[in-house]
Parts: C-alpha cells; structure tokens; sequence
C-alpha cells in the first residue's frame, strides 16, 4: 500500500448523554456513535440520537449502530438524524447493508467480526472487504458472544498485509493501547481511523472526560511520530 495520510480519524462511540457528546466533539472527535441496537447497554431510541446529534457541530458526523435491524426501520432511523452514517454490526449481506442504506443515500460501514487469538487468521479480510465494496469503510471488531466488541481485542498481527479499503480499528481500544494499534495496521488499508466505546468509560454507557481526552491525545501522538520518522 501507498503511504497513508497522517490524520487518524477518530469516532467515539456509544455515547448517550449530552455531557459526553459535549466531551468528545471538544477533544477533537470526527465522528460520534449511537447504539440503536436495543440489546445493547448503550442503547438509545432514535429520537435520543436525533436530540443528541443536534448537539453536533459542522463536520462531526453522527452514526447510527445497528444490528440485524429490518432496513425500513434502519432507513427511517437514518432520515430521523440529519447527516448521519449507518455501521452495520449484525449478519448483514451487502445486498441488505445496501437496501438499509437506502440504495447508496446514506454512507455506511460494515463491522467485520474477527475471531480471538489463532483463530482470528481464518478471517479472510481481503474476502470480505471485496464483498462490501460500496462501504464507506470496514470495521475491524472482535467476535464475541453476541454484538460487539466487549471490550476485547484481536490480534492485529494476523491481519493480511494489504487491504483494498479504508479500515477502522476497534475492539478493546484504550489510552494505553490506540498508539500501538495505529502503528501496526496504519499502512495495512487505504487509509486508518480508530473507534472506542468501553475504552473511554466509567460505567457501561457513561463516558469519562478525562479519558475521551487522553485518548484523543494518544491517537495524536501516534501520529505526530509517524510524521516525524517519514521526515528521517
């Protein structure tokens, strides 16, 4: 792959109060995530991320998390929130993925569920990055029991080297570990952004300020010293 840009996006997820809303777009959040998956302890109804999104400003993005959810539903849920993107987390086909999107009016990204330890490298990425190739980009998540991350992290090293597409690492992110996730998978995709949920959190859906910042900060410094070693 080509060299990448430097930026790694960043998209906080999960989020269901307006202070934290508040807390991500402040420390330099691209994107904000909304679970509309009921399942979830992070849960929302549509009209919460409706109320919530309009906290955004100018070029934050809202995205709407389901799973499994019949595409009329995911369509209104998408028309309900002004600029929103869909992040498909179930068992979507690219087909229903594309249908739930309203046929290409709404980006979406698709969560590629990749199993723990040795297992993760019969995950063929390549494969299922060339199925979902009207995706705006592909998740990279943990497989766990049911939806979701739970907080674990695959092993990155298993990934194939190249990937035809833009990727976003989550699944077990934290301050502590974002850095080392950038710098393994950082040329691996058309291009890299991170996404955190339970890294940022005191309690399952109540993020921490403080850790939102020094997450933000970890994803900048990963990237102030990938731009300084291209300079040697």
């Amino acid at each position: 792959m080509t060299a990448q840009p430097q930026r790694t996006r960043i998209k906080i997820c999960g989020l269901t109060r307006e202070q934290d809303v508040d807390a991500a777009v402040a420390a330099g959040a691209d994107a904000i995530g909304f679970v509309l998956y009921p399942k979830s302890p992070r849960a929302v109804p549509v009209e919460r991320a409706a109320e919530l999104a309009q906290r955004l400003p100018a070029f934050v993005t809202p995205v709407l998390l389901f799973v499994n959810e019949a595409p009329a539903v995911a369509m209104a849920a998408l028309a309900a929130v002004a600029g929103a993107t869909a992040q498909f987390h179930g068992d979507e086909s690219p087909e229903a993925c594309w249908e739930a999107s309203g046929g290409g009016r709404h980006r979406f990204l698709r969560a590629a569920r990749i199993p723990l330890g040795g297992a993760g490298a019969g995950f063929d990425l390549v494969e299922f990055a060339a199925r979902f190739n009207r995706a705006q980009a592909i998740l990279l998540d943990a497989q766990v029991e049911g939806y979701g991350g739970g907080g674990k992290a695959f092993d990155w090293s298993l990934l194939p080297p190249a990937v035809d597409a833009h990727l976003v690492l989550s699944g077990g992110l934290a301050p502590a570990s974002v850095g080392d996730g950038i710098r393994s998978l950082r040329t691996v995709g058309r291009s890299l952004a991170v996404d955190v949920s339970s890294g940022v959190e005191s309690a399952k859906g109540i993020k921490d300020a403080g850790k939102i910042r020094e997450f933000v900060a970890a994803v900048r410094e990963a990237d102030a010293a990938h731009a300084l070693a291209s300079l040697r």
